[in-house]
């Protein structure tokens, strides 16, 4: 079974090339579909500088180099947000599976086995890596973004019919032909209850497992805000009553 690890980024050079070589040396059958949102940081000059070099790039001080079989990069004209960049590389997967993967460091690919274990299996069609559920471990950070994040899983799970424990997850690992039923309309971070409202009007078999999560603070290259948690009401609302 070939795994699609598809990869927004923008404006992430301090990690990109550590989370490649991360994704890189996990061993699955898989490609890597990264979307530069049209960075300004350098990410978007180092993404060209791999497609130039076929999916090579030199050692940077003690750091190894990169090399990449199975890779696409895929880059926007204009800053569009994580949501138009998901779009984007969901039109070029080739895999069975698709999994997100943030350009932080905040998630495991490590841990692609641990999601992909029920598909494998026979039981699911989706599984969602929750922050939590388990005891591996997580950076503790901000309690309000927690409450946060729970009061909208709550809603969204309300409306949906679902018992999740965490809507808001980067990690969800989807079937191939059940992301090929699903249009994803929004541009930035409320693509996550978007596209939960969705899969759960699917006949799809949903799964959670616990994941580690090594959280980023604001300084540190965190992006989203309390706006996002606002339109990530509006999304509930949205797309699980107006479908």
């Amino acid at each position: 079974m070939k795994l699609s690890v598809l990869i927004p980024a923008y404006n992430e050079i301090k990690t990109i090339r550590e989370i490649l070589f991360k994704v890189q040396n996990v061993e699955l059958e898989k490609e890597i579909i990264i979307v530069d949102d049209y960075s300004t940081d350098g990410t978007r000059q180092f993404l060209e500088e791999l497609v130039k070099n076929n999916g090579k790039s030199s050692p940077q001080g003690s750091s190894p180099g990169l090399n990449i079989k199975e890779l696409k990069v895929i880059f926007h004209d204009r800053n569009r947000g994580k949501g138009a960049a998901i779009n984007s590389g969901i039109n070029e997967l080739t895999g069975d599976v698709m999994i997100i993967q943030d350009a932080d460091l905040e998630y495991e690919p490590e841990e692609y086995h641990l999601l992909l274990h029920p598909i494998l299996s026979g039981h699911a069609d989706v599984v969602y890596g929750s922050r939590f559920l388990g005891g591996s471990p997580h950076r503790i950070l901000f309690f309000w973004h927690s409450i946060g994040n729970k009061i909208l899983t709550f809603i969204s799970n309300i409306f949906t019919n679902l018992n999740l424990t965490d809507m808001e997850t980067c990690y969800k690992m989807i079937k191939r032909e059940i992301i090929d039923q699903i249009t994803i309309k929004e541009s930035r971070f409320g693509i996550e209850p978007e596209i939960t409202a969705k899969i759960s009007k699917l006949d799809a078999r949903i799964y959670e497992v616990g994941i580690s999560y090594f959280g980023r603070t604001f300084e540190e290259g965190k992006k989203i805000s309390w706006r996002d948690g606002f339109r990530a009401i509006y999304c509930i609302f949205r797309y699980n009553l107006f479908p």
